[in-house]
């Protein structure tokens, strides 16, 4: 059983480290995080919009940020490095931030959640699924699902191609969820095919001459006189 409890302890640590550079890099625009063992140690990429606010004055929030994951979080000899999000909004941690934010300053989250995924739609992603759950109108709570394009939910393309964003959104009425999903443009689906058509083989033209147009006549002889000279 150590061999599953290595296994779990490191994606309940994995889980804690990522819920607290989301806290921590809120006004970074924070797009999710990539941890790899190195030989020097831990190597965690952070992606971010804005990798500036990341990085702080003279580099002292990511210093601090390196100090409270190796002390509180138990990453060994953590190396952080700083990637920005070429575009937001294929990122779907970064968008769900954004529709969370725009419901707590008040808009409406039916006009909230169809802009979001009319800008995730309008810059060429294949499907998007935006799910806002919570007390939305009411003190009776409600789930409200905004669907456009091509979305897996099961099967491993659910896991490898869909990309998933969860943020909260607090209220007076109480806590909503929103839950952003993303298909790329880039997605090569396991459904999809393309039909190749066959070159034909190209044949060597032939030309075929009749025997009556060739000249099958011989060449008339010397005449020769009765002593056997030629003339």
């Amino acid at each position: 059983m150590a061999v599953e409890r290595k296994f779990i302890s490191e994606g309940v640590r994995k889980v804690r480290v990522e819920k607290y550079l989301t806290k921590e890099l809120k006004r970074a625009g924070f797009g999710g995080m990539d941890i790899a063992r190195t030989p020097l140690g831990t190597q965690v990429t952070i992606f971010a919009e804005k990798p500036g606010i990341v990085i702080g004055k003279g580099g002292k929030l990511v210093h601090q940020l390196t100090q409270d994951l190796a002390q509180n979080y138990g990453v060994e000899s953590p190396q952080i490095e700083v990637q920005q999000v070429q575009n937001p909004s294929f990122n779907a941690q970064i968008m769900a931030e954004r529709l969370a934010n725009a419901l707590e300053r008040g808009w409406y989250f039916r006009k909230a959640g169809s802009s979001i995924m009319r800008r995730v739609m309008e810059s060429g992603a294949l499907g998007c699924e935006v799910i806002i759950a919570g007390k939305l109108t009411g003190a009776r709570a409600r789930t409200q699902k905004f669907t456009e394009g091509y979305i897996k939910h099961c099967g491993e393309p659910s896991i490898n191609i869909v990309e998933k964003g969860y943020a909260i959104a607090i209220k007076k009425l109480g806590v909503i969820g929103v839950q952003v999903k993303i298909v790329p443009a880039d997605a090569k689906m396991p459904d999809h095919f393309t039909i190749i058509e066959q070159k034909k083989p190209v044949t060597p033209k032939v030309t075929v001459t009749a025997i009556s147009d060739i000249d099958t006549e011989e060449p008339a002889l010397p005449d020769e006189n009765t002593d056997g000279e030629v003339q």
